[in-house]
């Protein structure tokens, strides 16, 4: 049985999408795992840098696959015993992060996070079942 209840930092680009900012880039092969996580009781924070048209841009990716995001870039229980503005979570996937596995995606500059790898870490760690 997955450990439910978690908070889960997901970056955005790069992570979910492919490196095309200010641009949408392509699913990164996040849906699938990501709506895994959410059925498994798990609360994303969406924790990215975009900000204004460039944010709701992001927020209607997630909307359109039918992902629902807890927060973004807060988490609104740490503020009854932080002020701190690091966003807690138990867990954070970002492409960014040492140890995240990569992929190369043609025409894209830069490698994105690898989410067959990240379902497999997610099950080998219990936060998925198999």
């Amino acid at each position: 049985m997955a450990i439910t209840g978690n908070v889960i930092g997901i970056d955005f680009d790069g992570t979910v999408v492919t490196h095309e900012y200010p641009h949408m880039g392509e699913d990164a092969g996040a849906t699938e795992v990501l709506k895994e996580l959410v059925e498994n009781k798990n609360r994303l924070v969406l924790i990215t840098m975009r900000s204004g048209r460039l944010l709701e841009k992001a927020k209607q990716w997630f909307a359109e696959r039918n992902i629902p995001l807890w927060a973004i870039n807060t988490n609104p229980d740490q503020k009854r015993w932080t002020e701190s503005p690091k966003v807690y979570a138990n867990l954070y996937i970002d492409d960014s992060a040492l140890g995240c596995p990569l992929k190369v995606v043609d025409n894209c500059s830069r490698p994105v996070a690898d989410w067959v790898k990240i379902r497999e870490q997610l099950v080998r760690d219990g936060y998925l079942d198999e």
